[in-house]
């Protein structure tokens, strides 16, 4: 089969590999997809690069945790009723040498969710990560129906993942952007209140949309750059719940007596570690929010797999707004 791999950390340009392995076969539990459509996200690239000096788990890895397509194999233990099912993938390279940069991938069969007929394989391909990853900022500490949601940084996948799914949830959505273009995207997927927080005061704006109050949730991308922006947006009782950042060794000065006597809660989420139970509960909102016709990711850029280390470069850049997808070919 056709795959992209690297058999060491660095640069997209000087490690990544496009060549011929063999197909692999699922075994107990798990399930054969031949993919149509693989997601990258920042955690790949990171763990091509060695982020935070983390080394290699596996000799040879194939790259990608998200992607889309078919099963066209089952391993011992998983039904037959399922050969030819539609799947969206998550995780798939996660404590496994190969993901879904390839024409096939073997994942464990709760991994390969089925996805609805009339949703393309495009729009799987964009789930994953970012949508698992956004449903436990919003929901880890309850429902959020009728409360008042911040995302910062609105424009990125797990951004615009995390609007679509509160305003599916019946939330107020206020989001911010550091550039114009990334307004429209921002506004396409529902935001009620788009705030550039490069010429406007946030805090300012969002206790104006709240009448005073502040919001209760705060879907955060860069913790240590926003603190005191969260802290003057959030209300009472409110939770910050944190999912990146670019600096491995980042220290987080946390005002303590002003977060006691609000009663912050601060949380810090990896969609990776999250329990089995999370994982399922995201699974499910997820998908009732694409039956709902409510979930419509931005992609950013689309290659073939040939040209996949221009799609790393990109997505090292930070300067694509979107998803970036690449086509193994099928």
């Amino acid at each position: 089969m056709k795959a992209a791999y690297y058999d060491r950390q660095g640069p997209a340009r000087d490690v990544l590999l496009l060549g011929d392995l063999p197909e692999p076969e699922p075994g107990s539990g798990e399930v054969r997809v031949r993919i149509h459509v693989s997601g990258l996200n920042p955690s790949d690239t990171k763990t091509r690069g060695a982020f935070g000096g983390r080394p290699m788990g596996f000799p040879r890895i194939v790259p990608h945790q998200d992607g889309a397509g078919v099963i066209d194999r089952v391993g011992p233990g998983v039904s037959e009723t399922r050969l030819g099912e539609r799947v969206w993938l998550y995780e798939a390279q996660f404590g496994r040498a190969f993901g879904t940069a390839a024409q096939f991938t073997v994942i464990p069969s709760a991994q390969a969710v089925p996805l609805p007929d009339d949703i393309s394989f495009t729009t799987g391909a964009c789930l994953g990560v970012p949508a698992l990853t956004a449903h436990r900022c919003l929901f880890a500490d309850g429902d959020i129906r009728g409360r008042h949601v911040l995302v910062q940084g609105g424009a990125g996948a797990v951004g615009t993942a995390a609007i679509m799914l509160a305003k599916w949830a019946g939330a107020f959505v206020a989001t911010t952007v550091s550039r114009p273009e990334q307004e429209k995207v921002a506004r396409e997927a529902g935001a009620d209140l788009v705030i550039n927080r490069q010429t406007e005061d946030v805090a300012a704006r969002v206790k104006e949309a709240t009448r005073g109050k502040g919001v209760e949730r705060i879907v955060e991308v860069n913790l240590k750059a926003n603190l005191a922006i969260d802290m003057a947006c959030l209300a009472l009782d409110g939770a910050v719940v944190s999912y990146a950042t670019d600096d491995p060794a980042a220290v987080i000065p946390i005002p303590f007596v002003p977060a006691m006597q609000r009663g912050y809660n601060f949380r810090f989420m990896l969609v990776y570690t999250m329990s089995e139970e999370a994982h399922r509960l995201a699974v499910r909102d997820v998908t009732a929010c694409l039956t709902a016709g409510a979930y419509s990711p931005v992609i950013g850029l689309r290659l073939p797999l040939e040209r996949i280390i221009e799609a790393h470069e990109a997505q090292d850049s930070g300067q694509v707004i979107g998803k970036i997808l690449l086509d193994p070919g099928v």
